[in-house]
């Protein structure tokens, strides 16, 4: 199965629904706010095309990397969508083209979700991080509103129902993780939690005027709705143990950087 194997026109259609959007534009604040401030030279988005999850940051290389099955997504002009840089690779996430400690920011818009191996994507993360770069994730949370409508709409299509009961809510390849998966499996690699943050607490309906009557949760969510929100936000720190971090701060790294072409990387693009 090829690395993040969801159907690229399925969650390009998620997307541009009511919820999609609303999700979208949550998201899109989040990303900007965790980014502007993020100093380096060389940051990369993996997947997602529809969100400029690096917009709002400065960095003088920014790449937006797409799966290998890469065909099956408009690229951002044919979407109309602003994604920040312009697509720069079709690559495998747990295979990254890039030598080890040598990206200073990594975001990852749920990407780990619709990934064969998320495990093998975070420490493809870890390994082309430099010390005390940052990964910024965001993924669906299974145990929300939204993630128990549609593990409520897959046993219902076990059991043979029809109907509005067995229809999904969310993208039908994703396989959510919780965030505190994510979390232990961070501090595994050594990274160390910056900050998090839940959004979208409205419940899981699909027309704009219901989403919009419902817009006073997200206000109360984040203090007295018992629930999380459908969606949750990770930043995560790489630490060295024992690395002297006032040494080699003030060298310049790698300015020139590119990524390698992916078909020198890994054997599932030979074909290209």
């Amino acid at each position: 199965m090829n690395e993040w194997s969801v159907s690229g026109r399925e969650l390009v259609a998620w997307f541009a629904t009511p919820p999609g959007r609303y999700l979208l534009a949550w998201e899109q604040a989040r990303f900007d706010q965790a980014v502007t401030d993020l100093f380096g030279y060389h940051a990369l988005q993996l997947g997602l095309p529809e969100l400029g999850a690096l917009r709002a940051n400065r960095m003088p290389h920014r790449w937006l990397a797409l799966p290998e099955s890469a065909g099956a997504f408009p690229w951002p002009d044919e979407t109309g969508s602003d994604p920040g840089p312009a697509v720069a690779l079709v690559t495998h996430a747990a295979a990254l083209p890039f030598p080890a400690s040598s990206l200073d920011l990594l975001v990852l818009p749920h990407t780990l979700e619709f990934s064969a191996d998320p495990h093998a994507v975070l420490r493809e993360v870890e390994r082309v991080l430099v010390p005390e770069g940052r990964v910024v994730i965001s993924g669906f949370h299974p145990w929300s509103l939204w993630g128990l409508r549609q593990w409520r709409a897959r046993w219902a299509a076990r059991l043979g129902c029809r109907g509005e009961a067995a229809q999904l809510f969310l993208p039908d390849s994703g396989d959510f993780i919780s965030p505190r998966r994510v979390r232990d499996w961070l501090r595994l690699l050594s990274f160390e939690l910056e900050s998090q943050a839940q959004g979208c607490w409205r419940p899981a309906v699909r027309s704009e005027t219901w989403l919009q009557r419902w817009a006073w949760l997200d206000r109360l969510g984040p203090r007295g709705w018992p629930m999380p929100g459908a969606v949750y936000f990770l930043v995560a720190v790489k630490r060295v143990r024992g690395m002297h971090l006032l040494g080699p701060a003030w060298q310049p790294r790698r300015a020139g950087l590119k990524p390698v072409a992916v078909a020198q990387k890994h054997p599932l693009s030979k074909n290209r």
